[in-house]
């Protein structure tokens, strides 16, 4: 026991910073990792401790403080594709035990797992599009992930600000689908979850297998999906042929003359609210890498729904303004229609140009708009959420940029270049009001009583799992929804008018619930943990 405290004491001493480390406090989480000083590199990851320093909000936490949040070992390794390239680095990060094995840990209250990411928003001077872009999603009622800024001390070297977050992953506090075991090769288990994304392959991803059909005209560039969870080295092949299967029905029903059938078309293989929800956020952000890089898709158990959801959202750092090419910087102008800008390289699929074709969907698109522009998209919640993080980043943004002396300088591929913090800021503002501005005036289809008497509701809940409130949203027009536990018994028969409610779980036991609409045949599964 003596030589387990000796060797805990050694442990804290190397892991605390010394007097000549630049950061003494802050009023964000002070994150402290150690590696011996040995180089992070690309892969494998490598050995380190980390500590974290939280005496929560509106406290200030010195270096000095007791590591209150975590400590313990960790595996550690670059990340990014052409972010890799910048000075200051992002990083994985898994939570490990003693034995070296991966150790599942709740930090900052979040949902307990071992995979972690340290983002490096360094071309992004706001430093806070993607915590924005995964802010709305999250009151879309889409799950994204969970983010913290925070300030970091690497080896005795202050690295300034960065945002810890969760990892995209098929687990039930994450992405909220289970990944299936090796061996799950039948019935229900065959059909979820899985994730699956289009994106680049340069940081070490491989094409699981192409689309049979190639990119939105006048691209003609080919589709290839790669696997993310479980991926392309453990999956089984019956898996990545079911997955493959029903990704391809889907396309081949898009693509047929008969795509807007309710019955035989593309609607009966998707979760149609997500894909309107991720379609509005990508436009809206007029992210330059949506639809062709960064693009996640989940399929569901049959028993949890079975569809192909759109999302999570991922990797929004050059979206919002932020990029000087392909028109990115423009607040007019739709991001479905990147091929007719920029030619080559990686090009967008032709789904959402096909879904829009659909009148319906459409008027669905437009319906969403005009109801979240009321709500968690107008102008005066977008900017108020900005101001209020902007407001905290103010002590640490100065720091940061210190270290990073980059305000009023060109780094890749900035559109816009700010003398100071608040200009950058000020500017996020501008270029987000004139982008809505432009989307009101233009957007597809109508809205009108018919289509939403006609809609069938998508609903989403969020948080999930949660341990004392749901938020649940999709609502559409006028009805009532059930609270059912595992049996089928009604807890709550609650009537509803608009699109989101709150629902508080305090006086339900921990479990497997579900809210449900009969009349719509509507049966989602939420946990009270």
């Amino acid at each position: 026991m003596k030589k387990v405290c000796i060797l805990f004491f050694v442990a804290v001493l190397w892991l605390k910073p010394f007097a000549q480390n630049s950061l003494t406090s802050s009023n964000l989480p002070i994150v402290v990792i150690n590696t011996g000083g040995v180089a992070i590199p690309d892969e494998p990851k490598i050995d380190g401790l980390m500590g974290i320093i939280n005496n929560g909000p509106g406290q200030v936490n010195l270096v000095t403080d007791n590591f209150n949040e975590f400590y313990g070992q960790i595996a550690i390794e670059r990340r990014g594709s052409s972010s890799g390239n910048f000075p200051q680095k992002s990083y994985g990060i898994e939570t490990r035990g003693p034995d070296s094995s991966n150790y599942n840990a709740s930090i900052f209250d979040w949902p307990s797992d071992n995979d972690w990411i340290l983002y490096a928003p360094y071309t992004d001077k706001s430093l806070m599009r993607n915590v924005l872009s995964y802010q709305l999603g999250n009151e879309l009622g889409r799950w994204a992930p969970r983010t913290q800024f925070c300030e970091v001390i690497l080896n005795d070297t202050y690295i300034g600000v960065y945002v810890f977050m969760e990892r995209i992953k098929a687990s039930p506090g994450r992405v909220g689908i289970e990944a299936p075991a090796y061996t799950d090769t039948l019935n229900n288990q065959l059909t979820g979850g899985y994730i699956v994304k289009v994106d680049k392959t340069t940081a070490g991803g491989q094409i699981a297998w192409n689309s049979p059909y190639s990119a939105q005209a006048p691209g003609n560039g080919t589709i290839g999906f790669q696997l993310h969870d479980p991926d392309l080295d453990t999956i089984h092949p019956l898996q990545k042929a079911y997955i493959q299967d029903y990704i391809t029905d889907w396309e081949v029903a898009l693509k047929s003359s008969n795509f807007t059938d309710p019955s035989v078309g593309y609607k009966p293989y998707i979760d149609v609210g997500s894909f309107i929800d991720y379609f509005l956020i990508t436009e809206l952000s007029k992210n330059v890498d949506g639809y062709r890089i960064s693009t996640y898709l989940h399929k569901k158990r049959f028993s949890e729904g079975g569809k192909l959801v759109a999302g999570p959202l991922w990797d929004f750092n050059i979206a919002w303004g932020n990029a000087n090419y392909c028109q990115g910087n423009l607040t007019t102008g739709w991001e479905i229609n990147f091929n007719s800008i920029c030619g080559g390289g990686w090009q967008n699929p032709f789904w959402w140009n096909r879904m829009l074709e659909d009148p319906l969907f459409a008027n669905e698109v437009d319906c969403r708009w005009t109801s979240l522009r009321a709500g968690v998209l107008s102008d005066a919640s977008i900017i108020h959420y900005i101001d209020s993080v902007a407001l905290i980043l103010t002590a640490p943004a100065q720091r940061h940029y210190q270290k990073w002396p980059i305000l009023g300088t060109y780094v890749w591929p900035n559109n816009y270049i700010g003398q100071t913090y608040q200009e950058e800021i000020n500017y996020l503002k501008t270029w987000i009001q004139n982008r809505t501005a432009w989307m009101d005036a233009n957007m597809f289809g109508s809205c009108n009583a018919s289509v939403l008497e006609n809609n069938i509701p998508s609903l989403q809940i969020y948080p999930n799992p949660s341990s004392d409130q749901i938020q649940v949203s999709g609502l559409l027009g006028e009805g009532k929804l059930h609270l059912t536990d595992l049996s089928g018994k009604v807890i709550q028969t609650i009537h509803f008018q608009n699109q989101t409610i709150q629902i508080d779980l305090t006086q339900l036991q921990n479990g497997i619930y579900f809210i449900s609409i009969p009349q719509h045949g509507i049966y989602e599964k939420f946990i009270k943990n």
